[in-house]
């Protein structure tokens, strides 16, 4: 069954050319994907070149990033193609849309490999940064298997989480980015977070930090707040409760303790041994650069795929890692974990010692 059912491609990519890149006239648009995307990218060639851009697809084969590390040398592990340094660094618009064969292609590499390899990339990912992106997901059997639904169930669950399923999809993301920027109204005055869960009671400081409205402009699906903590404030403990999967290594049951903003105790009941090495990867591993309130309550449920996982209505997440600059937070990492804490069954969510979210609902939003 293939994945586009349920989901027109022609859409979708009107919606990422348009409302989420703004593409225009002259511009070189990246596009990165793998071969599973067809139907999408063949649309977004469409429209791409409709609207008077170059669009330069970069597409992957099933087994290339296995391969990667199975053949690479330390040159390959420890430094860039200068080619897609330079490719990186004068296109104007990046989009990477997931869409993988295989949600496990990467589980039995060595973790220090792949956090080698991503050190070394770092030159690459702060290029694209500066650019105008965005990341998405195209539906896979692979993918719908790991959220445990049928690739029908699993395109439809996508198309309600882009807004496809209403009849002004654009509209509907602008509604959002209005309820956003009111949870940023109180948020952006806090000094002070609390999270606080079973097993977790977790404070930190955002004072003169910078909230980002989240609205479907650089995810899509998105609806999230997220900013950047101040590096030293992050204290006590805190479980996160939903499963993730980076690098498709299955981690589970999460356990950190953060002290003046350092994790000085961590744990895993699943892939412990990935978080160790994760924690290791450089200096600021062991620091949060994130923290992010999920408003999609049209996501409700686990998928295994953080891009929707992070965004579920009535959750919080925290990064391990790379802040992003434009929150104000100076966290470096060639990191960023997100890490997901479900407050939906007896959480809470308090700023300055006012409730804003309890039980996975917005107080007075």
């Amino acid at each position: 069954m293939s994945g586009e059912e349920g989901l027109d491609p022609a859409a979708f990519a009107d919606l990422l050319t348009g409302y989420c890149l703004d593409v225009e006239a002259g511009e070189q648009v990246l596009v990165r994907s793998t071969a599973q995307a067809a139907p999408l990218l063949l649309e977004l060639q469409r429209a791409i070149l409709q609207r008077g851009a170059w669009a330069l697809l970069r597409v992957d084969l099933p087994g290339q990033s296995a391969g990667f590390f199975t053949h690479a040398r330390d040159v390959h592990l420890d430094d860039v193609a200068p080619l897609e340094l330079h490719e990186a660094k004068k296109v104007h618009k990046v989009l990477a849309v997931q869409a993988p064969d295989d949600v496990h292609a990467l589980a039995g590499v060595d973790p220090a490999q792949i956090a080698r390899a991503a050190r070394a990339r770092r030159p690459v990912r702060e290029a694209t940064l500066r650019k105008r992106w965005c990341s998405s997901l195209w539906p896979t059997p692979a993918l719908a298997g790991q959220a445990g639904m049928t690739a029908q169930a699993f395109a439809g669950f996508v198309r309600r989480a882009l807004f496809l399923d209403q009849p002004d999809p654009v509209r509907a993301w602008r509604e959002l980015r209005d309820v956003q920027e009111r949870l940023i109204g109180r948020l952006g005055r806090a000094r002070e977070l609390r999270v606080e869960a079973q097993g977790t009671d977790l404070t930190l400081s955002v004072k003169g930090r910078t909230w980002v409205n989240s609205d479907g402009k650089r995810n899509m699906p998105s609806g999230e707040v997220f900013t950047g903590p101040r590096e030293d404030s992050a204290t006590g403990h805190v479980r996160f409760t939903v499963p993730s999967a980076p690098a498709g290594v299955e981690v589970d049951g999460v356990e950190l303790e953060l002290r003046d903003g350092e994790v000085v105790g961590a744990r895993a009941e699943v892939g412990d041994d990935y978080l160790q090495r994760a924690l290791e990867t450089d200096d600021g591993a062991r620091r949060l650069g994130e923290v992010g309130v999920g408003t999609n309550f049209g996501i409700d449920r686990p998928t295994g795929t953080i891009l929707f996982d992070e965004k579920i209505g009535g959750t919080v997440h925290l990064a391990l890692g790379r802040s992003y600059p434009e929150t104000g937070g100076k966290n470096t990492s060639a990191l960023h974990w997100d890490l997901i804490c479900d407050l939906r069954a007896g959480g809470r969510l308090t700023a300055d010692g006012e409730v804003v979210q309890q039980d996975g609902r917005f107080v007075g939003v």
